[in-house]
């Protein structure tokens, strides 16, 4: 071992120390250059938020029941506060309002126990989330038993149609896509050319396309005693288009998984079944939570196309609101609040799905 009486040189301390401040000085004006570029980031800040701010809450109109009510120059919240019904519900009777609100209420507590971290019995209650939650949600939205008055779907509307659309697409195409893409990477020929054709010629296809040939051509494949509703029809298309892109995902994460687990599966005298549910597709999920995440937030904002079909979502409900003569000229705060109603749900995804990579993270990489 070799000994050495030279004194290293003393290090100089953590820029960081005073916190804030010190965080501030090393990130925005550590040099010339990064001073320069701070202070024409907050310029373009200045002359771009400023006059946000003064025509979105300042200069704004609150308060009123027309447009008469609005002032000048500012946005005109009215136009919203007004219609807002209209925009959550749809065309929904507005007797009736309490059975969607039961739903918006229950379907935010379960989904508010699912994602503490802490919450007891959270298997049953992922179970009763995936069987007897849908079936509560279709006889209080659609009526039919129980006494309920029956609310055809032609009535339905808004954020309530929106999230329906988005909701049964996401939780119906991730089990299909899973076994698609098992079926794609299957050694069974006839299989894997079926998943093959099918994710390819669903992938090609826009979803356009696909929602207007399943409300027109899809009743010409049917009996004619047999009667699909159009939001039915337009669900079934949303769910192949989707499941298809969630195929390609999921055969991704399989195919990142390393061969040696499906060695040591096999090793263990596992079945085909107990291996994919047990070992690989437990590990592959971890890995496709940002690409399915992903998925779903495309998903969620393409149940805007649904227009072409006549079916009234979020948007095509706010844009039928600014053709009434009454409200012409507010186009913009109808569309803010659309963009602000879409930002909120797919940011809160985006969010959790990063929460939950985090937490599912092992250190692992292959």
């Amino acid at each position: 071992m070799i000994h050495s009486d030279k004194k290293l040189p003393d290090l100089p301390p953590p820029r960081c120390s005073d916190g804030a401040f010190g965080w501030i000085r090393t990130n925005l004006f550590s040099s010339v250059t990064n001073t320069l570029l701070t202070l024409l980031a907050v310029y373009l800040l200045y002359i771009g938020l400023v006059p946000l701010i003064q025509w979105a809450f300042i200069d704004a109109s609150w308060v009123g029941e027309t447009r008469d009510d609005c002032a000048v120059g500012g946005a005109c919240w009215v136009f919203i506060k007004t219609r807002l019904n209209q925009f959550v519900y749809g065309f929904y009777p507005e007797e009736l309002y309490w059975r969607v609100n039961w739903v918006f209420i229950l379907f935010g507590v379960l989904i508010t126990l699912l994602i503490a971290e802490k919450t007891p019995y959270k298997k049953w209650i992922v179970i009763f989330t995936l069987t007897v939650f849908p079936i509560i949600t279709f006889y209080l939205v659609y009526g039919g038993a129980f006494g309920l008055e029956v609310v055809e779907t032609h009535k339905w509307g808004g954020l309530m149609l929106t999230l329906i659309l988005a909701v049964v697409g996401i939780v119906a195409a991730l089990p299909f896509g899973i076994l698609l893409a098992l079926g794609r990477r299957s050694t069974m020929p006839v299989i894997k050319t079926f998943c093959t054709l099918f994710i390819e010629i669903w992938r090609g296809v826009p979803l356009i396309t696909v929602l207007f040939m399943a409300s027109v051509m899809l009743p010409l494949f049917i009996p004619e005693e047999i009667v699909f509703d159009k939001l039915v029809r337009a669900l079934i298309g949303i769910v192949m288009f989707q499941s298809a892109y969630m195929a390609e995902v999921v055969r991704g994460g399989l195919q990142a998984i390393p061969k040696g687990q499906y060695e040591a599966a096999s090793a263990l005298g596992l079945s085909y079944w107990k291996m994919m549910g047990l070992i690989i597709l437990p590990q592959a999920l971890k890995l496709m939570i940002p690409g399915i995440v992903n998925t779903f937030i495309a998903l969620f904002k393409d149940t805007s196309l649904v227009l072409v079909i006549g079916l009234l979502d979020l948007l095509a409900i706010v844009q039928a609101g600014l053709a009434d003569a009454k409200w012409a000229g507010y186009s913009v705060e109808g569309y803010v609040f659309v963009g602000l109603v879409f930002w909120v749900f797919c940011f809160g995804m985006s969010r959790y799905s990063q929460a939950l990579e985090k937490k599912l993270d092992t250190g692992h990489k292959s």
